[in-house]
């Protein structure tokens, strides 16, 4: 799997000529898939409330967590009633399911976990129809919805599309699966209404992705907090207070090389970088003996109640947004539908 995903930014030809056959397949059942429902075959259902899809067309840790926490905090500072839905990838959950902060994340997902700290209602379940319904039965004041990770889920009827791209890694060898990291292709772009770039604090990988004009365009970074305690809550840290230790850093998301950046960049001397699967159920077994202090993200964090935590540490991230999309989002829905 390392072999394939390294092809899908560093491309070898031959690998390419090779997967080409499967991903002629993958092309061809997502086209029909597409088309039956832009066809009447498959129905898409609309809902009473804007519906705003925040998706991407590529696998892999784009930054689209963080761009969806950043919109709920910024949307409910506004006073906007905005609930989320989400696939709630990694849980058991059967049934559209209520995310609340003392959710277990084995049920409902990492992420949605993490997003139900926002205080915006938080409603998980495979048919996203049936959550967002569930969502608009126990918040009937929600006015928007946000949907988390929706684009290729068609039968969710949506106001706005917004994609999230990896600034530094676009569009990869810009094939689908499973020749490049693509769900759909680039040209899907055309007919999306904005685009989040994030800029993150990588070397670009990739030729830059050449974006339709008429595209809006926004730029996300993430402003990094100060380190808190997992296990004393309200205890905080610099990167200097772990001057002489022995710091590993652990990550299992999309793209954990970012994160690893990141702790450096803020000063801090990594002796070990781990990079688990994305949604990786963590053990005590994860965490390295060795380890004076060991650094997580937050996504990590909500999944770690079940270890020893005295010794670890998050990092909490803010979206920062330029032009403001939150703003833009409430202008495009006034001017579109008068909401």
């Amino acid at each position: 799997m390392k072999a394939l995903t390294e092809h899908w930014y560093r491309p070898r030809p031959w690998l390419t000529a090779l997967l080409a056959p499967l991903e002629g397949l993958f092309a061809l059942a997502s086209l029909t898939r597409r088309l039956l429902y832009r066809t009447g075959w498959l129905k898409t259902v609309r809902l009473p409330v804007p519906v705003v899809v925040i998706g991407n067309i590529n696998v892999g840790g784009v930054g689209k967590t963080p761009v969806v926490e950043g919109l709920l905090r910024q949307l409910r500072a506004r006073g906007v009633a905005v609930g989320l839905v989400s696939r709630g990838y990694g849980g058991s959950h059967a049934t559209p399911t209520r995310v609340t902060t003392d959710s277990d994340p084995a049920v409902v997902g990492d992420e949605p976990l993490l997003l139900a700290a926002t205080g915006a209602p938080v409603v998980v379940g495979r048919d996203r129809v049936a959550a967002a319904r569930h969502l608009l039965e126990i918040c009937p004041d929600t006015a928007l919805i946000l949907a988390d990770d929706g684009l290729q889920h068609y039968r969710l009827g949506r106001t706005l599309e917004i994609v999230v791209l990896d600034a530094a890694r676009g569009a990869g060898n810009g094939h689908l699966l499973p020749a490049g990291p693509l769900r759909e292709p680039v040209s899907r772009l055309r007919t999306v209404d904005a685009v989040v770039l994030n800029e993150g604090t990588g070397v670009a990988t990739c030729a830059p992705l050449a974006l339709p004009q008429a595209l809006p365009q926004f730029r996300m970074r993430l402003m990094a907090g100060a380190l808190e305690s997992l296990a004393q809550p309200g205890r905080q840290a610099t990167p200097a207070d772990f001057a002489g230790q022995r710091v590993v850093a652990l990550a299992g998301i999309g793209h954990p090389e970012r994160f690893f950046d990141t702790l450096r960049q803020q000063g801090l001397e990594l002796s070990r970088t781990l990079a688990f699967p994305d949604h990786h159920p963590y053990s005590e077994a994860d965490i390295p003996a060795e380890a004076g202090a060991v650094i997580v993200t937050t996504k990590d964090a909500v999944k770690l109640q079940c270890v020893n935590r005295a010794r670890l540490w998050q990092l909490p991230v803010r979206a920062e947004f330029s032009p403001d999309l939150a703003d833009w989002i409430l202008k495009r829905l006034k001017r579109d539908h008068g909401r």
